[in-house]
């Protein structure tokens, strides 16, 4: 076992984290109090290349492989998980399915200005009926000459107001269920699409979250994505990677809050002496240090298995479910660390915990991973 990372993956690392620190990390506070979504820096991120990091060359990525994506995402979160969400659906989510599933046309087509920050990327799979049950899907696509005619509905869908298209999941055989289900490619200009916005959210403010509706809305034959009622295998193995970069993402954020907490206790004075003199305090940094590195290493793990076209879906799970309760956890303990000064806003660590919490919901909750993970020991 080699836990040793490449000179290139060290370098997309480390010049990710300044990026993050010097561009992403100084207005984090401000957009989660106003909500505005950054599109000067999706746009300096572009430049950098890192909108299409995983991505072939010759779609316009950067042609990284899948680790470095995941370091990537880390360090962006870490400077804000509002960012950091941003990212991880732009990727896993919006670019992926087209990368993945896409003919040579429909590449070509999109994934150049999604890489380049141009176009965000978005998926959109969940529904009012169909959350953990994402194959209670309600929203339907009839063939009717060569266009296809789609209705129904999408909510909390990342991105969408910032893309000029969506990859959404519909019913194309009734009666058959998981197996009836296709992916297509839906312009957002197209007439009868409305994106609305307006979710009042406890965190991730300056992240992008809509409705979606569907009143009749013709698309082209050929922006059906991959095989016909293949669509529910084809998600399943998105949100694979994309659990992957949530537990990179949730990484980010407790190192944040590890961060954050190790600064207070060295500056806070208490009888006489600062809080990192208190054996109190430093077993709650070290357990922090502990799970953040066991985390880490799990996503690593679940990255290096996808970059050698490994079955990773265990892996995918068992990592997202630890980080993104990890990351809880390190935030309560941040709180718990800053007292007082942890439940304002003054200090960011409040934020931390409101941020990460989404992420044991979102891309699969806790209980659908443990689900996953039941069903790798034969139960």
């Amino acid at each position: 076992m080699n836990f040793e990372l490449t000179s290139d993956q060290k370098l997309i690392r480390d010049n990710v984290y300044d990026f993050a620190q010097n561009e992403i990390a100084p207005g984090a506070a401000e957009r989660d109090r106003t909500g505005e979504f950054p599109l000067d820096i999706i746009k300096k991120m572009g430049d950098l290349g890192l909108m299409g990091l995983p991505v072939d060359e010759k779609y316009g990525g950067a042609g990284s492989d899948y680790i470095s994506y995941l370091l990537a995402t880390e360090e962006i979160a870490r400077a804000c998980g509002s960012m950091g969400l941003t990212y991880d659906a732009h990727i896993a989510l919006g670019i992926a399915p087209i990368y993945y599933f896409g003919t040579e046309e429909q590449k070509n087509k999109y994934l150049p200005v999604m890489c380049s920050g141009e176009v965000l990327g978005s998926m959109g799979l969940t529904e009012p009926e169909a959350g953990s049950d994402s194959g209670n899907t309600k929203t339907t696509a009839v063939l009717d000459g060569d266009s296809w005619v789609i209705n129904g509905s999408k909510c909390f869908i990342t991105n969408a107001s910032y893309s000029k298209w969506v990859t959404i999941s519909a019913i194309t055989e009734k009666g058959i269920g998981t197996k009836g289900i296709s992916t297509f490619v839906v312009p957002t200009d197209a007439p009868g699409f409305e994106i609305r916005t307006g979710y009042e959210k406890m965190g991730l403010h300056s992240s992008n979250t809509t409705e979606l509706i569907f009143e009749n809305v013709r698309i082209p034959r050929e922006n059906l994505l991959g095989l016909i009622n293949q669509g529910f295998k084809q998600l399943m193995k998105v949100l694979d990677g994309g659990r992957l970069a949530v537990a990179a993402l949730t990484t980010g954020i407790a190192q944040a809050c590890l961060d954050a907490s190790v600064k207070y206790s060295k500056e806070r004075v208490q009888f006489g002496e600062s809080l990192s003199r208190f054996q109190a305090i430093q077993f709650k940094l070290a357990d922090m240090k502990m799970n953040i590195e066991i985390g880490r290493n799990m996503y690593l793990k679940g990255g290096w298995l996808k970059d050698n076209n490994k079955p990773y879906t265990q892996e995918a799970a068992i990592a997202k479910l630890f980080c993104s309760e990890m990351a809880t956890r390190a935030a309560l303990e941040a709180i718990q660390i800053h007292g007082g000064y942890g439940y304002i806003k003054e200090f960011p660590v409040e934020r931390y915990l409101r941020d990460t919490k989404l992420l044991e919901i979102g891309e699969g909750t806790s209980e659908i991973q443990r689900i996953i993970i039941a069903r790798g020991l034969g139960l």
